[in-house]
């Protein structure tokens, strides 16, 4: 009878060893396997931000080599230019392109180019007063200026700042291309809209723009070509 009763005493205490014995295993497990669910979690987030930190690396490396590049382009025209100068606009060029989807680099400097009589020179004033890098004349440009929420004071202050004067030369630029495209938006950049209309209409015969501008589109067009390749 006292085996019998040892028995009974010694059984529910083996129960009770075995199931806390159990549950530290299921916890064990438990912690184990959350482990190994959240090591994959880590290690994507680990490699998606070293992808967007080499992403990052390379849009970097893009803009200081577009930079320079530009800086090179305006070096051709104008050696005595400020180097910080010189930055700022070739950094402004690049920020422009990036803005606007249907300008690139190229086709700003070009602009420039032939529109500054290869002078890169911020100050430039033509003989019927367009004025600063991209030669806008002073009416267009407080309407520009309007559109792009600039606070309009003076025309020179605005206009020989290259800065200004790119933002505005761009966002007129990329207006006239998205309506007429690359050429048709060049003639009417030079020659306004309603000779690029007809030109475009009349496919675009010779006699209708104006000579200055029939003279104008093409020698963008061969620096657009020459700064791409």
């Amino acid at each position: 009878m006292r085996k019998s009763k040892n028995k009974k005493k010694i059984l529910p205490r083996f129960v009770f060893s075995m199931a806390v014995i159990l549950s530290l295993s299921a916890i064990g497990f438990s912690l184990n396997h959350d482990k190994k669910e959240k090591q994959p979690g880590i290690l994507n987030e680990i490699e998606t931000n070293l992808k967007t930190l080499e992403n990052m690396t390379m849009v970097s490396q893009t803009r200081e080599a577009t930079v320079r590049r530009v800086m090179n382009i305006i070096d051709k025209y104008n050696r005595n230019m400020p180097s910080s100068i010189k930055y700022a606009i070739a950094n402004e060029i690049y920020e422009m392109a990036i803005k606007f989807n249907n300008l690139n680099v190229d086709l700003i400097c070009a602009t420039i180019t032939h529109e500054s009589a290869s002078s890169w020179n911020p100050k430039i004033v033509s003989n019927k007063g367009a004025m600063g890098l991209m030669q806008i004349m002073p009416e267009t440009a407080k309407y520009l200026a309007a559109g792009e929420n600039f606070h309009w004071n003076e025309a020179g202050k605005i206009l020989f700042d290259p800065i200004r004067n790119i933002q505005l030369g761009s966002y007129y630029l990329s207006t006239l291309v998205e309506y007429y495209g690359i050429e048709g938006g060049l003639a009417a950049y030079n020659g306004g809209e309603k000779r690029a209309v007809m030109w475009l209409a009349n496919n675009k015969a010779p006699g209708i723009l104006w000579q200055e501008t029939q003279r104008y589109v093409p020698a963008i067009i061969k620096l657009y070509n020459k700064y791409k390749n």
